[in-house]
């Protein structure tokens, strides 16, 4: 799958990582295996509507499908407990769609990143130093609610793959981003070293993830440890601002910041208190992807403040800056 509003990415890893190593208890039922076995049996081979079809839904698939909400149906009639059926809640489809919200509100993210990419192109001027930077930023965070939105369209094994290592490489870039800036590295050869450095750390993560073993326990830590150390280094650099002289310029915007990372922290909860999707359609994944979209937003409007105090010669008044430019 920022992110972004950092914490984004790395709660995604988390997210994924604890879905995939807890058991469901759903799938696992004697009635469920049975309602499952008899709908086989009964029903397929069959032809599937168009819309299954196209995101290759299988008979015995939409088997299970039925069984579940079936079985989900009965306990909510019985006021019993709702299950988890591998690893997912028992969502409503919508057109073949497994998590209708999730995808929704990926796009929604998606949307962001692409609008700041029209604003970074169009008002970045070229003479500043990360407008490059920027404009890859955005294109790496597309890619990785791209994945996200296939993901949670049709869960395979592929699309889990892709959704993975796409959250993996945004939270790599943010820390890269985070070092150019907070210690305003403008060196080429020093910016082509630790490139270099990121993407042979990028190749061997995958590597050893898809060649030697997919270890979902590593794949999270490596990706808590490379997005705290972004985080620290953004705090760090708004720490630096507030503490000052008076005699140095202090970046009014430099809260937007932590804003972003502390308000994304804050929707974390959202995934400790995880729930029976309300109408079969929102659950707290779906959610907090939701409270993302604002937050990116905010992610966003620090780095075009940024931009605009620096090729203004430090000379910036934050709430003259076009932020949302027409």
């Amino acid at each position: 799958m920022p992110k972004y509003n950092n914490w984004l990415y790395i709660v995604i890893i988390v997210y994924i990582a604890l879905s995939t190593v807890n058991a469901s208890l759903g799938d696992e039922q004697p009635i469920y295996t049975k309602c499952v076995d008899e709908c086989v049996q009964l029903s397929c081979p069959t032809s599937l509507d168009y819309f299954l079809s196209l995101l290759k839904w299988t008979c015995p698939e939409n088997c299970k499908y039925s069984c579940m909400q079936e079985i989900t149906d009965e306990a909510i009639q019985k006021g019993t407990a709702v299950y988890q059926y591998y690893g997912k809640w028992p969502f409503y489809r919508f057109l073949g769609i497994q998590e209708p919200a999730s995808v929704i509100f990926s796009i929604g993210n998606g949307v962001v990143h692409a609008y700041y990419l029209r604003l970074f192109i169009k008002y970045v001027l070229n003479g500043y130093f990360l407008k490059g930077f920027m404009i890859l930023y955005t294109i790496i965070g597309m890619n990785a609610w791209f994945w996200s939105t296939i993901f949670h369209s049709r869960d395979t094994k592929f699309t889990e793959l892709m959704d993975y290592f796409s959250a993996a490489l945004l939270v790599l870039y943010t820390l890269f981003y985070a070092i150019l800036r907070v210690f305003d590295i403008r060196n080429g050869f020093m910016i082509k070293t630790m490139g270099v450095v990121f993407i042979c750390a990028f190749v061997a993560h995958v590597g050893y993830l898809v060649i030697v073993i997919f270890d979902y326990t590593y794949n999270m830590y490596a990706n808590l440890i490379i997005g705290g150390l972004q985080i620290s280094l953004w705090i760090y650099w708004f720490i630096i601002q507030i503490t000052r002289s008076k005699n140095h310029s202090r970046l009014s915007y430099a809260y937007l910041a932590v804003v972003s990372c502390v308000g994304v922290a804050v929707s974390l909860c959202l995934e400790l208190i995880d729930f029976p999707p309300l109408w079969r359609v929102f659950d707290a994944h779906s959610l907090w992807h939701f409270t993302t979209i604002p937050l990116t937003i905010i992610w966003y409007r620090f780095l075009m403040a940024d931009m605009w105090y620096e090729m203004n010669t430090k000379s910036f008044s934050y709430t003259a800056v076009p932020l949302l430019p027409e």
